[in-house]
């Protein structure tokens, strides 16, 4: 799969670390590190800006003379969070009293906006799809959302035996109906299950990925078309998004493989799956 699937542990140091560098690209990283109890850690954004987004507990971030609590959650199936955004060329200290896990998508970036606090009450949860392909999608830093210089980032939640990034689609081409964005998938998975993940290549160039993912590993995607995302029966699946790309307009706009798109169409004669939302 030419190092586009990263399973937990081999990109560290920390659970997961990945720079543009190590992706072989230019935009997009991501970070998921453990706090322990008391444990304070001090980050240096460099030339990206970057989230501190619990994934389970909460933390304290002291940035720029700012202090900002971050209640958090129990854990990434409990519904969405608060958030902290730092700017780019900015060191925080991150601490937690009784231990979190964070994560932390970032993108290189021009613009050095205000580091800021975000309310989980202003985060839109979105529930797309119907049927087996019923997912929910907490978009805490689309563009609509949020606002940022290139960093996009959203967290999707699929039901067991639900299917999500479907129809498969792409981002890999600068246009008026789609932009071109590096996207990395960040996966956990309920009760130490598994699900798949899918890519496979586009007229950008190849890519050939199918993935059986579990907690903590990551799937890179430069180019082409990438789903379904597949929950297998009795595990739910999470992923977070991270994206960024070189457009000077920050929009996530995609396109579908025009071979499965009439699957949409399915969806009208279909209802949402009940076990959505997550974290009622």
């Amino acid at each position: 799969m030419s190092g586009h699937y990263r399973p937990a542990g081999s990109a560290g140091p920390d659970r997961v670390t990945i720079t543009p560098a190590s992706a072989g690209w230019t935009y997009s990283g991501l970070v998921v590190l453990d706090l322990g109890p008391g444990e304070r850690r001090e980050v240096s954004t460099g030339e990206a800006e970057t989230l501190v987004l619990p994934l389970s507990g909460g933390c304290v971030v002291a940035v720029e003379g700012e202090t900002f609590e971050v209640t958090g959650r129990r854990d990434v199936f409990a519904g969405p969070t608060d958030f902290v955004y730092l700017p780019r060329e900015a060191t925080a200290v991150l601490s937690s009293s009784a231990g979190a896990t964070l994560a932390l998508p970032s993108a290189v970036c021009t613009r050095r906006l205000a580091a800021r606090y975000a309310p989980v009450s202003g985060v839109p949860v979105e529930l797309r799809g119907a049927g087996r392909c019923s997912r929910q999608v907490n978009n805490f830093c689309t563009p609509e959302a949020f606002e940022a210089d290139r960093l996009i980032a959203c967290e999707v939640l699929t039901p067991g035996g639900n299917w999500s990034s479907y129809p498969p689609h792409k981002h890999d081409e600068a246009g008026e109906h789609e932009s071109e964005l590096e996207e990395i998938y960040y996966f956990q998975v309920a009760r130490e299950g598994m699900g798949y993940q899918r890519v496979y290549a586009s007229a950008a160039g190849p890519i050939d990925v199918l993935a059986e993912v579990r907690t903590d590993d990551v799937v890179l995607i430069p180019h082409g078309w990438h789903g379904p995302s597949m929950a297998t029966p009795g595990y739910d699946l999470y992923y977070l998004n991270v994206m960024a790309g070189p457009g000077t307009e920050r929009a996530w706009l995609i396109s579908d493989d025009p071979r499965h798109t009439w699957v949409r169409e399915t969806w009208a004669a279909e209802t949402t799956d009940p076990r959505l939302p997550f974290g009622r």
